[in-house]
């Protein structure tokens, strides 16, 4: 079925709600990842409003499709949308964890975040999925949306901040137009577009 506005094809790239799961707690690396495992499992929070362009594209999409994790999933269902496909493929990348002797360093989830995913992006990648397998999971993602559009006209991917930049980049790279790089605000949509 061909998109309302001709022979456009379009996919929106959404970032999940807010999570449900916070803290501001120190905490040890290995606390961390038990706090991620929680993060994972957590849905989002409800908002009173949800931003108006966002609420527009998703529901000119033709087909929605999320992550398998919970805050991608629920903020489908607080976009009133229904999910075609939940799946891993679309998952958040994993974060890597630093030798045991790191193990007595305490600091806020947030803080370890941004230095484990700034050392992700320089190479390291400890128990984790490294950058290129990442990234060769976002080829496989950009081009499962792809043929969606191809299919209907216009997909819509609720997902997450770091893949949705990846498979944005993909999706450049295959000729379709739109924001250099996708937004990583909650709830902010990303059009990318192709005639």
């Amino acid at each position: 079925m061909a998109d309302s506005r001709g022979n456009d094809m379009n996919i929106y790239l959404i970032r999940h709600g807010k999570s449900t799961h916070t803290g501001s707690k120190r905490m040890t690396q290995q606390e961390l990842r038990d706090w991620f495992e929680q993060y994972n499992q957590a849905g989002v929070r409800e908002e009173e409003r949800y931003p108006p362009s966002t609420v527009k594209q998703i529901s000119l999409a033709k087909a929605v499709l999320t992550s398998d994790l919970n805050r991608a999933i629920e903020s489908a269902g607080f976009l009133q949308t229904e999910i075609l496909l939940s799946d891993s493929l679309f998952r958040e990348v994993d974060i890597p964890h630093l030798p045991k002797a790191f193990d007595t360093i305490r600091l806020k989830a947030h803080i370890w975040s941004i230095i484990l995913r700034s050392l992700w992006f320089l190479g390291y990648s400890r128990e984790c999925e490294s950058l290129k397998e990442a990234t060769n999971r976002a080829e496989e993602a950009a081009q499962m949306l792809i043929d969606h559009a191809q299919k209907c006209g216009t997909v819509a991917l609720i997902g997450h901040g770091i893949f949705n930049r990846l498979i944005a980049k993909k999706l450049q790279a295959a000729g379709w137009k739109g924001k250099t790089r996708s937004s990583l605000r909650h709830w902010r949509c990303s059009t990318y577009s192709k005639r």
